[in-house]
Formats: C-alpha cells, structure tokens, sequence
C-alpha cells in the first residue's frame, strides 16, 4: 500500500489546502493528512479545532482513502510512523519553492527512502495563504472566495472572539 503524508498546521484549512488534498489523494492509496503544531505560527485555532476542521472538509470532499492524523514531533519520524513512503507539499511561488527545496533536502539527508512530491497550486487558488485568510477575518473582510462556508463560519465566530480590528 501507497501511503502519504500532507503535513501542515492548516490554521485554517483553505481552498488551496483542500485542492492539494483531493489531487494528493488521486496519487496514493492512502493520504494522511498531519496537523501539526508551530507555535511560530501564532495559531488561531487549537491542534485539536484544526483536526476536527479538516474532518468536515475531508467529509465535504467525499475521499475516502484520507485520515486526519495529529502529530507534534519531527516530519521524517512521524512519516516513518505511519509508514508513509511519500511527502505531499504543495506550491505556490517561487518563494514556497526555496524553502519547500530545502526542507525537502534537510529531509532526504534524515531518510532518503522517503520521497517529496510537490503539487503546483491550482491558479486560481496560488494567492491564498492561511495567514492572510486570518489577518483578512480580523480586520472584516469577506473571507468566502478563500475557504469553505463551514471555515468561514468557524473563523468569523473565533474573530469575534478575539475581536476585530480596523474598523473605520
């Protein structure tokens, strides 16, 4: 069997997520997607808030070979883990690239029996980024064309919890 991981914090889960997720999913038998913690990231959402967040967008996609697995520990041991054999990451510019490359190097030096795959965001979907689907939400601006009504919703509730910012 064919098992991949789709590693990300998805803080939130967005389109472009979800797109890499279903075309992911066309190339292994199995696709897990990690959630991740990265404080780094100054997360809106708790590990266990994004898990149940890619649930319903997994459910929403009807993809059957996916699972939504935590993790907290080191990329290449978490693959080892699950007995994963391919890394998905997808791309957006250039600038994803030159990190993307790097880490996929400094991975294949950790375990070369594991191979990165990168996907191209879809177009239409390139400029999306979950940090500015966030910074966007907190200062009221319409995040549907981004992510699901489902996510949408989640974070508009989370904004008003935190509080808006920017209002004129």
């Amino acid at each position: 069997m064919r098992i991949g991981i789709y590693p990300g914090t998805f803080d939130p889960v967005t389109l472009g997520h979800a797109d890499i997720i279903r075309r992911g999913a066309k190339l292994v038998d199995k696709l897990i997607v990690g959630v991740t913690t990265n404080p780094s990231k100054n997360p809106m959402f708790t590990p266990d808030e994004r898990m149940e967040m890619m649930r319903g967008e997994i459910d929403r996609l009807g993809l059957q070979n996916v699972e939504i697995e935590g993790f907290d520990a080191l990329l290449m041991k978490f693959a080892r883990h699950v007995g994963a054999g391919i890394i998905i990451r997808g791309l957006r510019a250039v600038a994803d690239f030159e990190y993307e490359y790097q880490m996929a190097g400094m991975n294949q030096q950790i375990d070369d029996t594991i191979e990165t795959v990168f996907l191209m965001a879809d177009i239409s979907l390139q400029p999306i980024a979950s940090k500015l689907v966030k910074e966007i939400a907190i200062y009221g601006g319409d995040i549907a064309p981004f992510v699901s009504a489902p996510v949408r919703q989640l974070v508009e509730e989370r904004v008003e919890t935190i509080g808006r910012r920017g209002e004129y």
